[in-house]
């Protein structure tokens, strides 16, 4: 792939706020449920999670606000744990020095150790082939498609559903980014 022409580091307080984003986590929990209609009579129970913070317009209000230059900060409980972070992105006229008008616009995130990335409240995907929203691999970065082209003005709703891996491996380590940046391509 070729580089971008531009890149911008969400994870700085500068590189946020050039996409008015304010990011918000909040640990998810697995929970136990009724099984589907369908299940096998022995199955009455079976596991979710909450919350669902992927949906579009999901009120993360009262979550904690989390600095740009604090995503690399570790979380969760270790083992087999889940959190949620959550921000707006508002594609500006010129994202530090770089004219977005036109360009193609992609979401690029690293969570340590899995994620699943949803955009304005759809988790891209598609079975028997590789799906930028769903797990990549261990360590592997995200690189979803936000518009080709985008417009200045443009609104994205991003929502990441940080996982700790191994999951049958409960490893002794956290969730945090490795890197989430803005990328454009002319």
């Amino acid at each position: 792939m070729l580089p971008p022409a531009h890149a911008v580091d969400l994870m700085t307080v500068e590189g946020s706020a050039v996409f008015d984003a304010q990011w918000r986590a909040m640990e998810a929990k697995i929970v136990e449920c009724p099984a589907l209609t369908d299940a096998m009579p022995e199955f009455k129970t079976t596991y979710d999670i909450e919350p669902y913070a992927g949906v579009r317009g999901f009120d993360d209000s009262s979550w904690p606000v989390i600095a740009a230059d604090d995503l690399g900060t570790r979380r969760g409980g270790g083992m087999v744990s889940f959190f949620w972070y959550r921000t707006k992105l508002t594609i500006p006229p010129n994202a530090a020095g770089f004219d977005t008008s036109g360009a193609m616009t992609v979401l690029r995130v690293n969570v340590d150790d899995y994620a699943e990335v949803w955009v304005n409240g759809e988790l891209p995907r598609a079975a028997g082939r590789p799906s930028p929203g769903t797990i990549q691999g261990f360590n592997m970065a995200h690189r979803l498609v936000l518009a080709n082209p985008v417009t200045p003005g443009d609104e994205f709703e991003i929502a990441v559903f940080a996982i700790n891996g191994p999951i049958s491996a409960a490893p002794a380590n956290f969730l945090w980014f490795r890197e989430a940046k803005i990328e454009f391509f002319r």
